[in-house]
């Protein structure tokens, strides 16, 4: 006999979880599965990020990650105080590093009025009162509500509230395909498990996943791996709290920066290198012939494309391999840092970025698609583990339009 849940979550990332949180929230008494692929919880992106909570600065209003980011800090912020999770807000600071990124801060600070964030226009002076060592020459921005988080420490506390409300958790069954009975599938120890809903949550297989369902049919997630240094604990007192670089924001990578996460380590990074595997975290580790053969065929296109300047990104993010390059980025932001102020650090992530086939195109926003017994949320990348409680609102919120517009269709039929 298959397992039967009223609701089955695949992906036991944060935007699985909290989807899992604001089920339970409205149906106390409903049936919910999380299958989840690796042995453990946050072994890829939702435990493998800065532990950064955004401000939405970036994100024009009309995007959904506007709508969430913000709502989604200050509710993730209260639930870390609430339950004894390492949280600290420490500001962020945005910096023009030339002449031409001024306008950059334009509109950055365009969003953050459309987008109700709490947010200044810093000049040289006030600059070096906040992070003495950064780039001041060209002014920059005060991000006053942004914080760090200990992401590993969110997703612990959230199985256990789930487990104490009945939510079960099944580590390594990861989906393979859609069973011949109605809505049931089959995970790779070859069980068999009926939904009444499913909920993709699946990260960098979300597009996978989906295309079982004859979805994303216009989709591919490409991946970008994020490496990073530490900076020395000798020179830490060089970065009070976060600097970042204005960011091109027709690409969706904030550039190498500074952050002083919540154990007071400085990290510096990440780089946005194109990647031959979704888990392709080391040299070749991860890749497999044929995945990376279709990585390279998309990436080719953008690079021959040139959109939003792709190939100089190309050149850019590769050339960070070299420490030197790397080292040069690091100084636009700390003039003072040299090559010996770096050390090396085993952090790594990927990014797992859709690429839209047909547009020839790296998708910036959220992308959800349905089946009427199935939500698959196919780019669920930054600023998603900061938003991920009010985003998961909206998943739940969407879900129950769907349910409603069917059951008034089914009348209308009947009738």
């Amino acid at each position: 006999m298959p397992d039967t849940f009223d609701y089955l979550i695949i992906g036991a990332g944060i935007i699985g979880l909290t989807t899992a949180y604001e089920l339970k929230k409205r149906y106390p008494a409903c049936r919910i599965g999380v299958l989840e692929k690796e042995n453990r919880l946050g072994a890829h992106a939702s435990g493998r990020n800065s532990g950064v909570l955004h401000s939405g600065i970036y994100y024009p209003k009309h995007t959904l990650k506007a709508k969430v980011c913000s709502t989604g800090a200050r509710r993730m912020f209260d639930f870390a105080q609430n339950y004894g999770i390492p949280v600290k807000r420490t500001g962020k600071l945005i910096v023009a590093t030339s002449e031409q990124d001024v306008p950059g801060l334009d509109t950055l600070l365009q969003n953050a009025r459309d987008n109700h964030i709490h947010a200044d226009r810093l000049a040289s002076a006030e600059i070096r009162a906040l992070e003495p060592y950064a780039q001041s020459d060209y002014g920059g921005i005060v991000c006053h509500d942004t914080a760090v988080i200990d992401p590993l420490a969110v997703l612990k506390e959230l199985r256990r509230q789930l487990e104490s409300q009945g939510v079960q958790f099944f580590l390594q069954h990861e989906f393979r395909t859609l069973a011949t009975e109605r809505a049931s599938l089959i995970t790779s120890d070859g069980q068999r498990w009926t939904f009444g809903f499913l909920f993709n949550c699946a990260g960098a297989h979300a597009d996978e996943v989906a295309k079982q369902f004859n979805l994303a049919q216009d989709y591919e997630l490409i991946p970008f791996k994020g490496i990073y240094y530490k900076l020395d604990p000798r020179k830490q007192n060089w970065v009070r709290s976060s600097i970042y670089p204005v960011p091109n924001l027709f690409l969706p990578f904030l550039g190498v920066h500074f952050t002083r996460v919540i154990s007071g380590d400085v990290y510096v990074g990440p780089t946005a290198i194109p990647a031959l595997g979704r888990e392709n975290y080391g040299l070749l580790s991860g890749m497999h012939f044929g995945e990376a053969m279709q990585i390279f065929r998309h990436l080719a296109g953008l690079y021959i494309d040139n959109a939003y300047n792709f190939r100089r990104l190309v050149h850019l993010e590769m050339s960070k391999y070299a420490k030197p390059f790397f080292v040069k980025s690091a100084r636009r932001l700390v003039p003072l840092v040299q090559s010996v102020d770096l050390v090396p650090s085993s952090k790594v992530g990927i990014r797992p970025q859709l690429f839209n086939i047909r547009q020839k195109k790296l998708e910036m926003d959220y992308i959800l698609e349905d089946t009427p017994n199935s939500m698959h949320i196919l780019n669920a990348i930054s600023p998603a583990f900061t938003g991920s409680f009010a985003f998961a609102e909206f998943i739940v919120s969407r879900y129950e339009e769907r349910v409603k517009h069917s059951r008034s269709d089914h009348a209308v039929n009947l009738s």
